[in-house]
């Protein structure tokens, strides 16, 4: 088993930490040790496209609709010189 040192500690953290240590009936190691087992065993959700993530945005609001913008056909492409 490894083990860390976690220094620069807010003091309110810490205190923060003893409270929730002391309701669930464990030491402030055992309860620090919880909470980092719980939060990494979470899956990681992968980055989602940009356009699903901008429609999650503006959802609450109504969502969004923009306009049809007409396309022209190409143009040719330059001749440097030719």
């Amino acid at each position: 088993m490894a083990s860390i040192t976690i220094r620069n500690l807010d003091e309110s953290l810490k205190s923060r930490l003893r409270i929730q240590a002391a309701v669930h009936g464990r030491s402030m190691e055992d309860e620090a040790r919880d909470i980092l087992r719980s939060s990494l065993n979470q899956e990681l959700q992968g980055p989602e496209h940009l356009g699903t993530a901008i429609n999650a945005l503006f959802k609450p609001f109504g969502g969004f609709n923009l306009p049809e913008v007409p396309r022209e056909p190409m143009r040719e492409p330059p001749t440097f010189g030719e």
